[in-house]
């Protein structure tokens, strides 16, 4: 069994995403973490559970999100601010993610597949062991050329380059 403090902060989580947007987000504002309204998108389940808590247990400490683990398939997060988020072994399956701002952020063996990164800004991202089959990706998006060439054999798709497999 969950200790009290951890039992309450997973009842807060889940009571957190059986709300509606409108009320998570009201509810962020509260917290005075508005910024990370991509919040009120996600969906209830263990996984996000676990995310969810790490935003509440401490909420004036944060900085740079930590999605580890997260499951943030088929959302729409466009220009979305993850500078220095940690998406390690989170699911970003047929997410939008177009002018994302995702500088320094670490994908390490997430599920990217399906997704659209066009127009992301992708300096000094971690890609190790990232899932990227038929994921978009857009020409001048801060990769290096060894990260893009390696991106393009694990499947990859850069839209308007020459180059594509």
């Amino acid at each position: 069994m969950l200790n009290l403090p951890t039992q309450y902060l997973r009842d807060r989580a889940i009571q957190f995403l059986e709300q509606t947007p409108l009320q998570r987000l009201e509810i962020l504002q509260q917290l005075g973490i508005a910024r990370y309204n991509f919040l009120t998108q996600m969906h209830l389940n263990e996984a996000n559970i676990i995310c969810i808590i790490r935003f509440l247990n401490n909420p004036t400490q944060l900085k740079f999100p930590n999605l580890s683990g997260a499951d943030l398939s088929g959302l729409n997060l466009d220009a979305v601010n993850f500078i220095r988020g940690n998406l390690s072994d989170a699911n970003l399956q047929g997410s939008s993610l177009v002018n994302a701002d995702l500088l320094f952020a670490n994908f390490t063996r997430a599920n990217l597949r399906h997704a659209d990164l066009t127009g992301a800004t992708l300096n000094e991202t971690l890609w190790l062991d990232a899932r990227v089959d038929e994921c978009q990706l857009g020409i001048g998006t801060g990769l290096s050329h060894q990260q893009r060439k390696d991106l393009q054999l694990r499947g990859a798709r850069f839209n308007t380059s020459a180059d594509d497999n």
